[in-house]
């Protein structure tokens, strides 16, 4: 199996779970449900759920009881994304190719959406914690607890107030640094040690997939701001050069492309340093990260 066979099963797995843990759009308000849907059926590569999986098959173990942890993660991420895109934030029109939440339901709908998937999100991780063994229920309490600090303002929430706060105005590399640790990064990490937590990981190897995590996530920012000057927009699904226009700090504004490159490629080489001694298969892992110097999308 390569790459991209892995990630469509994954992703499959992934899209199955997530269809029976929303409400039918056919529910009463069926509005809301349907916005949810819309947005998290709109395209997703499904990377955090995918990472939180690969991680527990990393330690060896099956991974198939982390599908609702792993949906939780997907319902946070798709809710950010229709947040971010609303015309207070990034006033974007397109996302993966389709219309954006408030461009087809309106920004009343589109809010009560993104706080509706964060809800069910959190609904699952308690769900997943009152069912747990007795003795897995603190490892969910902690789960759930990481996953609300990587969401919250000492995570994504706090990354996208400075970049928002920042937009216009010259920045220090330690600003930008912030801002993609934790506008993007903190849920990459929390996706991992997600997963590798409910796997029964030592201390060890979660500290070694935290690393990879961390990495992993530094990684993608770095080629998430290339893309935005050097992608193809019909690839991309969204409008390139959005950045700019937005006045945005990125990597490339002040590392330059080759010297971005560059970052890049040594995140990307401790990510995979970091899986050396893990027992189960780091195949999936290690790939996952090498593919992010070669995406498209």
């Amino acid at each position: 199996m390569d790459l991209k066979q892995y990630l469509r099963a994954k992703a499959g797995e992934v899209d199955k779970a997530l269809s029976a843990l929303l409400p039918e759009r056919w529910v009463y308000p069926e509005i809301i449900h349907e916005a949810m849907r819309y947005s998290l059926f709109a395209g997703g590569k499904r990377l955090r759920p995918i990472l939180c999986l690969a991680s527990a098959e990393a330690l060896g173990k099956d991974s198939n009881h982390l599908l609702p942890v792993a949906c939780s993660l997907e319902m946070i991420h798709t809710y950010s994304l229709i947040h971010d895109d609303l015309p207070a934030m990034d006033d974007d029109d397109y996302r993966r190719g389709k219309l954006t939440n408030h461009k087809v339901f309106g920004e009343g709908i589109a809010i009560l959406a993104g706080d509706a998937l964060l809800t069910r999100a959190f609904e699952l991780l308690a769900e997943v914690g009152c069912q747990a063994e007795s003795s897995m229920k603190p490892v969910a309490l902690q789960v759930i607890c990481e996953v609300a600090r990587a969401a919250g303002s000492l995570g994504m929430i706090g990354g996208q107030v400075v970049d928002l706060v920042s937009e216009g105005r010259p920045i220090e590399c330690e600003t930008l640094t912030y801002i993609h640790t934790h506008k993007t990064g903190a849920l990459f990490t929390a996706s991992v040690r997600a997963g590798a937590l409910m796997a029964g990981a030592s201390e060890q190897e979660l500290e070694a997939l935290t690393v990879y995590a961390e990495n992993f996530g530094l990684a993608f920012q770095i080629t998430d701001d290339l893309l935005d000057i050097t992608g193809d927009e019909t690839k991309l699904g969204k409008p390139v050069g959005s950045d700019e226009r937005n006045k945005k700090a990125t990597y490339p504004s002040l590392y330059g492309l080759e010297k971005s490159r560059e970052l890049a490629r040594e995140a990307v080489a401790k990510a995979v340093s970091a899986l050396g001694s893990l027992p189960g298969s780091i195949w999936p892992l290690e790939q996952l990260a090498r593919y992010l110097l070669e995406r498209e999308t």
